[in-house]
């Protein structure tokens, strides 16, 4: 895992809150996340950073290190992005969107609305998986406008000052091979996959634990997670590796099949943000606008959403979806 400044951050957290349940709720993560994130971190320092205790964490002998070092980097680096951001507001010399996002053809047609509608304006994207890191981006002014997501009813990422306006609420979809015995079935029952291995893009919002806590309702513990990009979660699917989730406007592609979830466990939420006092209220106006209808175009051309949407009314709703995992201790 390549290091960057939120894992900085998160030990940060970490170390000032004392224990990782303060430091979760501080960041707005699950627990289970937060020391699934600390783990991976821990691997790439290369060994322990917190010793874990009855009433809290510690700092090992490297943690220290760690954290002297993020005492002089994290300011350093802020203090940086915010001389940078006031530069490049005064120094713009043609119109220009910052567009964040994470990965999905969402992101795509909305720089296709931008372009009919404001064909002098040059977009630009950052894609990260990240939400929390997309947040960070829109609070420190180094991007305009950001494409997140929320799983179920958890709240937008990032700070309060942040405006998020919803776009739309999709259900998940399981994604499989076109030669996958269930394939052929107008949707699935989750039970039905309890012996396969699952592909998914990472996230830092709670849809792991969700998708954990619907499956241990259908009767079954996941075997196993991939946690990959997009591309590479199609791959696994298409040689039978795994099977996928993926949101419900994921586009028809070669030798896989998207099929909806027996009784509709997992939402997903399409958000679009951003900062109000780095945005006039007729820009956000019209990219709030686009962002409707590239949601609805993209939706249009899948076949399989469309089928599902005239279907729809079955199911626990979209809301439903994060309290049940509260009211069952996963989150």
């Amino acid at each position: 895992m390549e290091l960057e400044l939120r894992h900085l951050r998160i030990l940060r957290a970490i170390a000032d809150a004392g224990s990782l349940t303060r430091a979760a709720t501080a960041l707005g993560l699950a627990q289970p996340a937060l020391s699934a994130q600390l783990r991976r971190i821990e691997r790439a320092f290369g060994g322990a950073l917190f010793e874990r205790g009855r009433y809290g964490v510690r700092a090992t002998a490297l943690g220290e290190l760690v954290l002297e070092r993020t005492r002089v980097v994290l300011p350093a680096v802020s203090e940086l992005q915010r001389e940078a951001a006031r530069f490049a507001l005064t120094r713009r010399d043609t119109e220009r969107l910052r567009l964040g996002a994470t990965h999905g053809p969402l992101l795509g047609a909305l720089v296709d609305r931008l372009a009919d509608a404001a064909p002098d304006t040059t977009v630009t994207t950052h894609v990260s998986w990240s939400e929390r890191e997309l947040a960070e981006l829109l609070a420190d002014g180094r991007t305009d406008f950001a494409l997140a997501g929320a799983c179920g009813s958890a709240p937008p990422p990032g700070a309060a000052h942040l405006v998020w306006r919803d776009i739309a609420v999709d259900p998940i979809f399981v994604m499989l091979a076109d030669a996958h015995p269930l394939a052929h079935q107008r949707e699935v029952d989750l039970a039905a996959l309890a012996d396969e291995k699952w592909a998914c893009v990472p996230g830092d919002g709670c849809f792991g634990d969700c998708f954990t806590v619907a499956c241990a309702r259908a009767g079954f513990s996941p075997r196993r997670m991939y946690e990959t990009d997009t591309a590479s979660c199609a791959h696994l699917v298409q040689v039978g590796r795994a099977v996928g989730l993926c949101r419900a406007t994921f586009p028809p592609t070669p030798g896989l099949t998207t099929r909806p979830l027996t009784g509709t466990p997992l939402h997903w939420r399409h958000l679009l943000g951003w900062h109000p006092a780095n945005q006039r209220p007729d820009v956000a106006a019209t990219v709030l606008a686009q962002a409707l209808r590239a949601h609805a175009r993209t939706a249009a051309r899948c076949d399989t959403y469309t089928d599902w949407r005239t279907r729809a009314g079955h199911g626990i709703r979209p809301a439903d979806c994060c309290a049940v995992a509260l009211e069952e201790g996963a989150v």
